[in-house]
């Protein structure tokens, strides 16, 4: 179905005539997942975002779906058990997104290691039997020292004990937000990013009641009107317009920010995404995770209070998390040349929310004596072979002594819970959370909206099961995810696609692709530098995933930005010459766009500070 620059300016001239039942100002993947499931509860629904869709935090993550083993660090087992279940809906709803990729756990011989060769693997049972995969070929199991470093030859081998490896997903984000947003489309959303609430609009009681907004590409000011408004804005939820904090009932935020560096994989080579202590003492776990020909590995935690809307990569964060790798992969010696491409992002934190951490807890840097940690293993290893119960487990825990109720969070501890509330002026908060819970926290809100609109406007809503709404690309049995990509790519090898290429169209747009490859006999290959495939993918995105720059296709509808740097030169000219023809664009407007890609790629490169490195050395 179209949503593409026409289709947003049909949808402002809507969302400026017509009184919705929900508006949601942030298109992140909380605010999609709110969108989509209201608008398939037949509830009148618009999205609007102030940038692209997931520009901001959700394009920005480590780009996993996180089965939750760090939290039994803490022997969080809620925890775990909820995102176990909850990855597999995720899996379910979007089976072309998410995909199942053990993580390989090194373990070392030192005081400051989360687990040892025994913990590891109680945790791992447990996490195994919480996510029901033991029994299955996904189930757990660990290595030695010797089959570590057949493994992975580069990595440090001094006091090296074994590794366990288990089941974890990667993702795609700024995939899973935009195929929330399409369908969210399909099913009659009115939906428009660049369009940026200003200030909120109240009836005569004080409820909200609207919002003044600005376009971002025309700079005109409208009213968008709706019975309800929901905020979803992430880091930016207790800055969101002129908020009457004492009435609107806003968390305060405590975000913090990410960063993750791209070399490429000639440079540091792992077979499977690989997941170890900081070695920093700080309690932090660092990820390296191959992709695409790359190695990208992250993340730090470091309190932020820079601008929300662009954060950047510092020298001090490159050298942090240098230091963290060269010092588990000594032989690589990654430096700052070494480096692609980058990202930096922000945590939607919620500050004060230490003591009741739905993602984990604060984290626990081996704090725990060593006679409850016992207690605690054990009990666990006799709740894995049936001989004790869950309350068991619950009370072992609960006797635990940890540093959770410090009073002083270090930033990489702040809770990654979330929060649903509703202010005096009836203004709904979804704050906080993480992308695996993003639909679990779509279908709380939803609850809330439709008892709302019921109670308050006598408007009916329709009950659904948002587990089984299934987004745009992923309708298609989950069980039998390679057989249908497998076909997919077939259909677009027909075309006269090369099968890496047709496998990368398949792999991105699922139940798409029939789609995409529609458009064969309307792209213009004979007159690009584009390949087919290229071509295909940019045309379905101008046409149906509203992009409309050549950051939006390069960097959040493809990752080719992030791990195509090789590629990039050859290619960001053609884009540009191409969508300036198809979105009709003046020559200023060209050069606008071509200015906005080259500074993007320039920043991913991280040219800001290799350039300062090159002058110190100079000096």
């Amino acid at each position: 179905m179209e949503f593409s620059y026409m289709t947003r300016k049909k949808n402002i001239e809507r969302l400026k005539n017509e009184e919705l039942d929900l508006l949601v100002i942030g298109g992140g993947i909380t605010g999609a997942g709110v969108a989509v499931q209201a608008v398939a509860s037949d509830i009148k629904t618009g999205l609007i975002d102030m940038q692209d869709f997931a520009e901001g935090t959700s394009s920005r993550s480590t780009k996993l779906v996180h089965g939750g083993l760090r939290y039994l660090k803490t022997f969080d087992v809620e925890v775990v058990s909820d995102t176990v279940r909850e990855r597999a809906v995720v899996q379910g709803i979007a089976p072309h997104i998410p995909r199942p990729f053990p993580m390989l756990l090194p373990i070392y011989d030192e005081p400051a290691s989360t687990f040892n060769m025994f913990s590891l693997k109680v945790a791992m049972d447990l996490y195994d039997r919480l996510a029901g995969v033991d029994g299955t070929k996904y189930a757990n199991y660990t290595i030695n020292r010797e089959e570590v470093i057949q493994r992975e030859p580069e990595i440090n081998q001094n006091r090296l004990l074994g590794a366990g490896v288990y089941l974890d997903y990667v993702n795609n984000d700024s995939r899973l937000v935009i195929e929330n947003i399409k369908e969210a489309n399909d099913l009659g959303g009115i939906i428009a990013s660049r369009v940026k609430a200003l200030s909120a609009i109240y009836d005569s009681n004080g409820n909200i009641k609207g919002v003044t907004v600005a376009d971002e590409l025309t700079e005109e000011k409208f009213d968008i009107r709706a019975k309800l408004v929901i905020n979803t804005t992430g880091p930016w939820v207790d800055k969101l317009f002129a908020l009457n904090k004492a009435k609107s009932k806003i968390p305060n935020m405590r975000p913090t920010k990410g960063i993750h560096l791209v070399v490429d994989e000639t440079r540091l080579s792992v077979p499977q995404p690989t997941y170890f202590d900081s070695g920093m003492g700080d309690g932090r776990m660092i990820f390296v995770v191959p992709r695409e020909g790359k190695t990208y590995f992250g993340t730090t935690d470091t309190d932020y209070h820079g601008d929300y809307r662009h954060p950047r990569v510092e020298r001090e964060d490159v050298d942090y998390l240098l230091k963290a790798l060269n010092k588990h992969f000594p032989k690589t010696e990654v430096s700052l040349k070494d480096i692609e491409a980058s990202w930096a992002g922000l945590r939607p934190l919620i500050a004060g929310n230490s003591s009741s951490d739905y993602n984990g807890g604060g984290a626990n840097t081996g704090k725990v004596s060593e006679k409850s940690f016992l207690h605690l293993t054990e009990t666990i290893g006799l709740f894995n072979e049936n001989k004790a119960t869950r309350e068991d487990v619950e009370q072992a825990i609960s006797q635990l002594k940890t540093a959770r109720t410090e009073a002083d969070l270090n930033p990489s501890q702040v809770s990654r819970g979330s929060s649903l509330d509703v202010g005096e002026d009836h203004l709904i908060t979804l704050s906080g959370g993480k992308i695996t819970d993003y639909r679990k926290m779509a279908a709380g809100a939803l609850e809330l909206i439709r008892k709302m609109l019921k109670d308050n406007f006598d408007v009916e809503s329709k009950q659904i099961d948002s587990k089984k709404l299934q987004v745009s690309g992923g309708h298609f049995d989950p069980t039998n995810v390679e057989d249908t990509l497998e076909f997919y790519k077939t259909i677009t090898m027909e075309k006269g696609i090369p099968e890496k290429r047709a496998l990368d169209l398949a792999n991105r747009f699922g139940s798409n692709t029939p789609r995409v490859i529609s458009y064969t006999k309307k792209v213009r290959t004979e007159k690009t530098a584009l390949d087919l495939a290229e071509q295909l993918s940019l045309y379905y995105s101008i046409k149906e995933e509203m992009t409309l720059t050549p950051v939006d296709y390069l960097l959040r509808r493809t990752n080719h930005i992030l791990f195509h740097a090789d590629r990039i030169e050859k290619i960001k000219e053609p884009i540009v010459e191409e969508m300036a023809i198809i979105l009709k664009w003046s020559d200023e407007q060209k050069n606008k766009m071509r200015a906005e890609l080259e500074q993007v790629i320039s920043e991913s490169n991280l040219n800001y500070l290799k350039k300062s490195r090159q002058k110190q050395l100079i000096g």
